[in-house]
């Protein structure tokens, strides 16, 4: 009896956020080792919450990455993967790989676990839905020089129209992080930044980080220094004291990129632990980093 009163206060607690949220965008960036679990409910476990959202009629939007994959798919194709400042060395061969993985293996796959488990979701290849400008990066050893990192892109604007006509009809768009660029080419981008850009154009309400972190943490080995909260205006500070660096600089960027475009909050919550993102937002303690204005 215990047990059945315990669920039911766990409903109780969710019924005000999914009153909130009834018909709101909710983007959700699905990245991280576990995507990659031999566990079939790690694995599942996201993508039962996309359904749960769905079914309280919060309006989900996926879009995922696939870096541990595509490694694996150029080692098998005899391409060493290297990496300048955290994004992928990208030739023209690799971008190939790239887009095979992401668009055409990972993409179908989310899309067929989340379907099999009673939602609905269709797929989309990022280059169909997101433009981008060719990412240079800057030469910390050359003040003022450039580093071309191949066909890695910036995503620059979000073609909406297939994304809303899917909300519409209560579909759940799956994008993967690919960009058309200014010249035709495909470019390989950052999930984290295609995600962020994604709810700014959708006027999502919120954008939820998955990864295989707690969260953003003071001290990365010590998951007991998790920052739970964080306000976009301490962000220089943290980024000063390396708090915030490598992986996470793109994350948080993106973060405070989207509250101020009007996404209400960015949480950073941990893939790993069962039910993550249905904790950070129908729960009043949440798990994780949000962050907010």
């Amino acid at each position: 009896m215990q047990d059945l009163i315990a669920k039911a206060a766990t409903l109780l607690e969710a019924l005000p956020y999914i009153q909130k949220f009834s018909h709101a965008t909710f983007v959700v960036k699905y990245g991280g080792s576990f995507m990659d679990s031999p566990d079939p409910a790690v694995r599942n476990g996201v993508a039962r919450d996309i359904v749960f959202l769905e079914a309280v009629e919060i309006n989900p939007v996926v879009v995922h990455g696939g870096g541990k994959a595509i490694t694996r798919a150029m080692d098998a194709a005899g391409l060493k993967a290297s990496f300048i400042q955290g994004m992928r060395v990208t030739d023209e061969a690799t971008v190939g790989v790239v887009d095979q993985v992401l668009s055409r293996e990972i993409n179908p796959e989310i899309v067929r676990t989340i379907n099999s488990l009673g939602g609905v979701a269709k797929g989309f290849a990022g280059t169909d839905i997101f433009t981008c400008r060719k990412l240079l990066l800057d030469d910390k050893d050359n003040p003022g020089g450039r580093i071309d990192v191949g066909y890695v892109g910036e995503v620059t604007s979000v073609n909406t129209t297939q994304l809303l006509e899917c909300i519409s009809k209560g579909i759940t768009p799956v994008i993967s992080p690919t960009a058309r660029g200014e010249d035709g080419r495909i470019y390989n981008c950052n999930a984290d930044v295609a995600a962020a850009m994604a709810a700014i154009a959708l006027k999502a309400k919120r954008l939820v980080f998955m990864s295989d972190v707690p969260g953003l943490m003071r001290d990365p080995k010590d998951p007991a220094t998790l920052i739970s909260h964080l306000q976009t205006s301490e962000v220089p500070g943290l980024k000063a004291v390396g708090i915030v660096d490598k992986g996470m600089i793109p994350k948080v960027d993106s973060a405070v990129a989207a509250i101020n475009a009007g996404v209400e909050k960015v949480s950073f919550v941990d893939g790993r632990v069962n039910h993550s993102v249905l904790m950070e937002i129908f729960t009043d303690e949440g798990v994780g980093t949000e962050v907010v204005l």
